[in-house]
């Protein structure tokens, strides 16, 4: 890991906080932590470039607020969403404004530090190049039209039991359809999934 990359780690759980820093000093990233989005934001002037890793819900301003005010002020670092497991639309929604991941709580420890590389891979190399997007856009064309609509189900953050509802289908179909979703593009979690949707410009 380049030494000049920091993690910028903002959650109101104290405990949390200690916690994911020991993990991620224990791989070798260095970390800074906050308090608050409004306590980061303070500081933001003058910090290094560092990918940051916020909560989508916190006291005063959310992890959506702190997302919008950076767009605001030009800061390009990746950001990572925590999210609760009723939070899915939120993190959806933090993914279209431009967040690199997020990880749905309780997630494992392998399941961050990919995160984090990836992310600080991203900081270093410019990411999207039209190569690979051409390549996602031909992935979504292998797509089934069934397909597509389950993908538009969960780009809007609905549950299998939403989409089943919303396309006469029973749960378990729609589970077989996500599956193939996820097979046909490459997709090893929904958050690359939206990912590659976005880079191609579906939302």
């Amino acid at each position: 890991m380049s030494d000049s990359i920091i993690i910028h780690l903002i959650d109101d759980d104290e405990e949390v906080r200690k916690a994911l820093a020991f993990l991620l000093g224990t791989a070798g990233h260095a970390v800074c932590m906050y308090d608050s989005a409004a306590n980061f934001l303070a500081k933001l002037e003058g910090l290094q470039a560092g990918v940051i890793i916020t909560d989508v819900r916190m006291p005063g301003m959310d992890g959506l607020e702190l997302q919008r005010r950076l767009i605001k002020k030009g800061v390009k670092f990746p950001v990572i969403v925590m999210t609760g497991h009723a939070d899915v639309p939120l993190a959806v929604e933090a993914m279209k404004g431009g967040a690199v991941d997020f990880l749905e709580k309780p997630f494992a420890d392998g399941v961050l530090l990919a995160a984090v590389d990836t992310a600080t891979m991203g900081l270093r190399q410019s990411m999207g190049t039209g190569s690979d997007t051409i390549r996602i856009q031909e992935r979504l064309k292998s797509l089934s039209e069934r397909e597509r609509q389950v993908l538009s189900g969960l780009l809007m953050g609905h549950p299998n039991k939403t989409i089943a509802y919303d396309l006469d289908l029973s749960p378990r179909t729609v589970e077989v359809h996500r599956a193939n979703v996820m097979t046909k593009m490459g997709a090893s979690s929904l958050s690359e999934l939206v990912r590659m949707a976005l880079q191609a410009g579906i939302s």
